[in-house]
């Protein structure tokens, strides 16, 4: 395999890598509204009241942009589920607090159940028929759609590479920046 095939294939393989729970990739405000469905009142509104603050960056004054995770992005787009199903804010709060400290991968696999007042978090069909027989009507949020979803849509975005050198070192990842850069070298 001679040398021009090997930095392609490498570049592929890095780009898959991207995609998806790296915490070292971030997507600014106008993508994580776009992707999570929401407006910027309602990221801006989150970000204020610790809903959902950005993992990697938070807004730290004027001409300051917050830096969401692909986590981040992923719990935005659950709390709009939600709060299209009609289940209160406060409701809400109380299952990203159970959320926040857990992993992409194990919220991957969770599907959020909801009587309508309380949430639920499902493992296993079982808990759903248990929650059925009960006599509730229930919605599900398969979470694991929602991941395939967002990891989909999302590589479609411009995303940045945290330099944890300084919060200011943010590496760019889009094309115009590499161009920009190309120049200057």
């Amino acid at each position: 395999m001679d040398g021009a095939n090997l930095m392609t294939d490498t570049y592929v393989q890095d780009s898959l890598f991207d995609i998806g729970p790296d915490e070292q990739v971030g997507y600014r405000v106008p993508i994580a509204c776009q992707v999570a469905g929401i407006t910027y009142r309602q990221l801006d509104y989150w970000a204020r009241t610790d809903l959902v603050k950005p993992s990697i960056r938070n807004a730290t004054g004027s001409g300051s942009q917050r830096l969401y995770s692909f986590k981040d992005v992923l719990v935005l787009k659950i709390v709009k589920r939600l709060l299209d199903t009609g289940i209160s804010l406060q409701n809400i709060r109380l299952a990203v607090d159970t959320l926040r400290d857990r992993g992409v991968h194990e919220i991957s696999e969770l599907t959020l159940v909801s009587d309508g007042t309380t949430v639920y978090e499902c493992r296993s069909s079982d808990e759903v028929i248990d929650l059925l027989a009960g006599g509730q009507g229930v919605f599900g949020i398969a979470v694991p759609g929602l991941v395939k979803e967002l990891t989909g849509t999302i590589s479609a975005f411009p995303s940045e590479r945290v330099n944890h050198m300084g919060e200011d070192n943010v590496v760019t990842l889009d094309e115009l920046a590499e161009l920009r850069n190309r120049r200057t070298s």
